[in-house]
């Protein structure tokens, strides 16, 4: 379990730079709610591909990829939501600046990432019973 979650973290500290990387780019033009959309959804392709060829490399796919993918987006969602949250609460306290934004993205990173690691564990990339 111990090198699950350190896999799944290697994971989420790669994601978190696709995030804020891509919310630093988009943010001047989108703004950073619309830009966070952009960058999460960004994060979120990047460590499916990771999990999926990583953390739970030794579970077998049980879908097609497309699939498995809309799965795993749909099971961030909660954890989407407290990472979020933690997001907005960061950006309402703290004028915004580009250090800021980054802060925001990893305060929320950090937040939702045991929501994150359950809902991969237990929706997405589950055991096959015998």
């Amino acid at each position: 379990m111990i090198g699950l979650v350190l896999r799944f973290g290697l994971a989420g500290a790669i994601g978190f730079g696709v995030d804020a990387g891509t919310l630093l780019v988009a943010a001047p033009l989108l703004g950073p709610v619309w830009g966070r959309l952009v960058s999460f959804a960004a994060a979120v392709l990047t460590t499916w591909a990771i999990n999926r060829n990583l953390a739970f490399a030794d579970r077998p796919r049980t879908t097609g990829k497309g699939l498995e993918l809309l799965r795993y987006f749909g099971a961030m969602l909660p954890g989407a939501a407290v990472n979020w949250l933690a997001y907005g609460i960061v950006l309402a306290l703290l004028a915004e600046t580009t250090m800021v934004l980054v802060l925001a993205v990893a305060a929320g990173s950090l937040a939702g990432m045991a929501t994150n690691l359950v809902a991969a564990d237990r929706l997405v990339f589950r055991r096959r019973e015998l």
